[in-house]
């Protein structure tokens, strides 16, 4: 399946996307799903939204906004440097995880503009894998962490390099600088995982380019290496790093400007599209 939220009439609301519409699923399964990190944390749930992926559309697709496919996540987790072509392009040597935090209200959804701060000439593209957490977890395994991931999605992790200083933080969480959709793709639609390609598109020119298989750090070794220190919940997002060919290491270097549009796509799991805008 494959499950949206959005915005119809100002009103949020979320659903299961098909190729004639939307199933809105917050209209059917009442009070107890009030959104999709409510649902997909839920096994009962999960089963009646099974049942209803048969229904027909509800929603036509031509009157949503698009919303981050989880609105409202408690944390948003980024490996860094995690392609081999990535880390060469900045030397980097350190063998652990490198990780940094997004926060919830930096992000925006498929089709929404993105907004280049007033305060950068160094807005680069970077073109990611979202894990959608779908249970709780602390301590687990890698062996088990698959168990955990409810499915995954595109990201967008515009970066502001000027204000990446001695750490990410700075340049990662200016707001509407990051996008996640268009939709979560469950887990159980994936059976070839390592084959999948990964491109980022500027102004429809390829600029990144990759498989998942070449992950320095798997997804279950993420997930597990994050669950050490924190308990994960249903709605969670983790970024699992970009491939190389960010526009900070090209030569000239190549940034993101109002009028630029900038896709994501990954094979089988989305295509997010989003254009930028001057603050």
């Amino acid at each position: 399946m494959k499950f949206i939220s959005y915005l119809l009439s100002n009103s949020p609301s979320y659903g299961i996307f098909t190729d004639k519409g939307i199933i809105d699923l917050k209209s059917q399964l009442g009070e107890n799903y009030p959104d999709l990190k409510s649902l997909i944390g839920c096994a009962k749930g999960m089963e009646k939204a099974k049942m209803l992926s048969h229904s027909a559309a509800t929603t036509d697709m031509r009157y949503i906004t698009f919303l981050p496919v989880i609105p409202n996540p408690n944390k948003i987790l980024c490996a860094g440097m995690n392609y081999a072509d990535k880390r060469k392009e900045f030397d980097a040597l350190d063998q652990a995880v490198t990780l940094f935090v997004r926060f919830p209200d930096t992000q925006v959804g498929h089709n929404t503009p993105i907004l280049k701060p007033t305060e950068t000439q160094e807005f680069d593209y970077e073109g990611e894998l979202a894990i959608i957490v779908g249970k709780p977890c602390f301590r687990i395994s890698a062996q088990d962490a698959l168990q955990y991931v409810a499915g995954y999605s595109c990201y967008m992790d515009g970066s502001v390099r000027d204000w990446q200083h001695t750490w990410f933080t700075a340049g990662k969480n200016w707001p509407k600088t990051g996008a996640l959709g268009p939709y979560l793709t469950t887990i159980d639609e994936i059976d070839d995982f390592d084959s999948l390609t990964i491109k980022t598109y500027l102004n429809h020119q390829m600029v990144q380019s990759d498989v998942l298989g070449n992950m320095v750090h798997k997804v279950p070794e993420i997930i597990a290496y994050i669950s050490t220190f924190t308990q994960l919940s249903p709605g969670d997002v983790i970024l699992t790093g970009s491939p190389g060919g960010v526009g900070k290491k090209r030569t000239p270097p190549l940034f993101m400007q109002a009028g630029d549009v900038i896709e994501v796509e990954i094979e089988k799991i989305g295509h997010l599209i989003n254009t930028v805008i001057a603050e």
